[in-house]
């Protein structure tokens, strides 16, 4: 594959993108969910969980590429507050996996200096996997490369009640003037407080819906849909979407340039 080359913000590293792209328009942060893993095992004649293995061998490619080519953060919707309600083997499957992905791959991602970090409501979590989350969120914690923040137990709305009480206890202590919280102070009380928002959110399996992530964050967020279910999404699958986040005109709000042109002359 032919590949040009972006160079960081901070121009100390190089990174190769497919021909095609442009380096200097690549998103800092990308958001997923990740659809379609019952779906593709399903269609093989296999059980779920089968799809929801090879839905991991998805999650570390995409991880990868991402790195490779110079995406800041990548934030993958893994695991809802909805989804409690799955049948409990299926439920207790992946927590066993989660627990069992993080063991296996912790020191490839310390090796590949992947700073991970878990957003959600832990505490509700088995023991054993918050324990290995604590574990890996420390060991991490000081890398250089990719941030990969992996939703678990995680609901937007949840998310934004939470931050409505965090601000709400402070303003009773009287720590905090309800008429000095604005935008910025309310995204500090986020799950997401460290992170840019995303530039792009991918949807893979078709399914056109937000489905409670990350509701404050994606509100200017490009939406890339795509019928690619999670387990076969790939390097040409994860191109396509930054081909069509690239032909988008970000406005934010605004004018895109050739409608100001218009208009002022």
């Amino acid at each position: 594959m032919s590949r040009s080359s972006a160079i960081s913000a901070d121009h100390k590293k190089v990174f190769e993108v497919p021909a095609g792209l442009d380096p200097l328009r690549m998103p800092d942060h990308i958001a997923v969910i990740m659809d379609g893993n019952g779906r593709w095992a399903k269609a093989r004649g296999l059980p779920r969980i089968m799809g929801h293995r090879a839905g991991v061998e998805a999650l570390k490619t995409t991880l990868r590429l991402c790195s490779d080519w110079g995406i800041g953060a990548l934030t993958v919707y893994a695991f809802s507050t909805e989804n409690w309600s799955r049948p409990g083997d299926e439920v207790n499957f992946l927590m066993a996996l989660f627990e069992r992905v993080l063991q296996r791959e912790l020191e490839s991602l310390q090796r590949e200096e992947v700073c991970i970090n878990f957003l959600g409501d832990l505490e509700a979590l088995p023991e054993r996997l918050q324990d290995l989350i604590a574990e890996a969120t420390e060991l991490t914690s000081t890398n250089e490369g990719i941030h990969f923040n992996v939703c678990t137990n995680y609901g937007g709305r949840r998310e934004l009640v939470l931050a409505a009480q965090k601000l709400a206890e402070r303003a009773a202590k009287g720590d905090l003037d309800p008429a000095l919280i604005d935008e910025n102070v309310f995204a500090a009380e986020l799950f997401t407080s460290t992170e840019v928002d995303p530039d792009l959110l991918i949807r893979t399996s078709g399914e056109r819906r937000i489905s409670n992530f990350l509701l404050w964050q994606l509100a200017y967020a490009e939406i890339h849909v795509t019928d690619v279910l999670w387990p076969d999404f790939d390097a040409s699958a994860l191109t396509h979407a930054l081909l069509d986040y690239q032909s988008r005109c970000r406005r934010f709000g605004g004018l895109d340039p050739i409608e100001s042109d218009h208009l002022s002359s």
